[in-house]
C-alpha cells in the first residue's frame, strides 16, 4: 500500500466504521495517515515559525545556554549536526531545533529521569515565542490522542489502551529548521534527514515552511520533501521510496517504534528521510510532536499480539528503550547505560577495603 489514507478527525472520535477501518489500513501499511479536519490553527503554526527564526538569529553562545549535553539536548536548543538520526553509518542530520514539552509531567519521573525530563528552558525577553510554542504543543497534542484512541479502537481494543500509557510522560515539541546547502553541498547528496524510524509511540507533523533570503514563503522549491520507505514484499524485498506529502491543510501522523512494539509490528514505524531543495539557499522550518509512552511502561507486544511476541523480545521499560535509543543517535553518552543497572557495586568493595585494613 503506497498512498496514506486521509482520516477526517471528527469521523474517527465519532467512531465511523469506515474511517476506523481506513486508520488501520494506514497504519498497517505505510504506517502513515494524513488528517484532516483536526483543529490545528495552521496560520498559527507559520507564525510560529517566524518567531522561532527570530530567536535562532541570536548569537550561538546565548543560544548554548538553552539546554546542553548536561541534558541530552531533551529541552532548549540543539546546535547543527549533533543528532545522528540513523545509526548504519549515517551522518549527523543538517539541521538546528529546539525542545520543548507542553503537557504536564510525572513529577517522580523529573527526579529519577533528570535528562527526559528536564524542565523546559527558553530565550529570555522572548515571551511570545513561549506561549506559541505551548498552545501549538498541547493543540497538537491533543489530536495524537484522539489518534490513539482512533488506533484503539481500530485495533479492537479498549479505547484508553495506549492513551493510558503517555499520562505523566515526556510529550515533547520540537521545532526544526533544516539549514539551506550550497551548490557542493546540493552536488554531494547531503540529506536534510537521513532515513530512520522514530523511536517514540506516534508523531504529528503539521506542515512545514520554506524559506528564501530569511523570508517566509509559499513558493516550494523543487527536489524536496518527505519520503518514505514501503514494507518489504516480495517484488520490492527492500521495499519502495515513495513520497510522502499530505494534501493541503491535512496534518501527517507516523507511527513510532513504541506503537510498533506494542501492536507486535501489525502497525509498523515507517523508515523516512528529509530530503533538500535542489537549490542552494533555501531553508525550512517544521514542527514534530512526539507522543511518548510514560518511562515506567513495559514495552512488549499486548496480549493480542503475543504471537509476535518473540520478534520483540525482551520486555524492556519505556525510560530504558529511550536511554539506549538516545546513545545510539548521539544525544546521551555512553555512561548513561551505566545508570541502567545496578550501581553499588562500591558498597561491597567499601567492605572488602576495611575487610583487608583490618586483616
Amino acid at each position: 500500500m503506497n498512498a496514506a489514507p486521509v482520516i477526517d478527525l471528527q469521523r474517527l472520535k465519532s467512531a465511523d466504521p469506515d474511517t476506523i477501518r481506513a486508520m488501520r489500513e494506514g497504519l498497517s501499511g505505510l504506517g502513515l495517515v494524513y488528517v484532516s479536519n483536526h483543529g490545528v490553527d495552521l496560520e498559527r503554526v507559520r507564525r510560529l515559525y517566524d518567531a522561532f527564526c527570530e530567536v535562532l538569529e541570536r548569537p550561538e553562545a546565548e543560544k548554548a545556554t538553552w539546554g546542553g549535553a548536561d541534558i541530552w539536548y531533551q529541552r532548549g536548543w540543539t546546535p547543527p549536526n549533533t543528532e545522528q538520526a540513523v545509526v548504519a553509518d549515517g551522518q549527523p542530520d543538517f539541521k538546528e531545533c529546539f525542545f520543548a514539552t507542553p503537557t504536564s509531567p510525572d513529577p517522580d519521573c523529573e527526579r529519577w529521569f533528570p535528562q527526559l525530563f528536564a524542565k523546559n528552558v527558553w530565550p529570555a525577553d522572548a515571551p511570545h515565542f513561549r506561549s506559541e510554542l505551548l498552545c501549538v504543543g498541547v493543540a497538537v497534542h491533543e489530536v495524537g490522542l484522539d489518534l490513539l484512541r482512533g488506533c484503539a479502537r481500530s485495533l479492537e481494543l479498549p479505547q484508553h489502551a495506549f492513551t493510558k500509557l503517555v499520562e505523566g510522560a515526556a510529550n515533547l515539541t520540537r521545532l526544526l529548521r533544516y539549514l539551506p546547502l550550497t551548490e557542493e553541498q546540493i552536488e554531494s547528496d547531503l540529506l536534510w534527514g537521513e532515513e530512520h524510524t522514530d523511536f517514540n509511540l506516534l508523531t504529528l507533523l503539521p506542515g512545514g515552511a520554506f524559506f528564501h533570503d530569511g523570508q517566509r514563503t509559499t513558493e516550494r522549491p523543487g527536489g524536496c520533501g518527505l519520503r518514505l520507505r514501503t514494507r518489504p514484499t516480495a517484488e520490492h524485498p527492500l521495499g519502495e521510496q515513495v513520497a510522502g506529502r499530505p494534501p493541503p491543510g491535512c496534518l501527517v501522523a507516523q507511527v513510532g517504534q513504541q506503537l510498533e512494539i506494542l501492536t507486535g509490528g501489525e502497525f509498523v514505524a515507517t523508515p523516512h528521510e528529509i530530503t533538500p531543495p535542489n537549490k542552494p539557499g533555501w531553508s525550512r522550518c517544521s514542527l514534530a510532536h512526539f507522543v511518548h509512552v510514560h518511562p515506567l511502561r513495559r514495552l512488549f507486544p499486548l496480549m493480542p499480539f503475543h504471537a509476535s511476541a518473540d520478534e520483540y523480545a525482551p520486555p524492556v521499560l519505556a525510560s530504558t528503550y529511550a536511554v539506549k535509543t538516545l546513545v545510539d543517535i548521539g544525544l546521551a553518552p555512553s555512561e548513561a547505560l551505566n545508570a541502567l543497572g545496578y550501581r553499588h557495586y562500591a558498597r561491597l568493595e567499601d567492605i572488602r577495603r576495611v575487610e583487608r585494613k583490618n586483616g
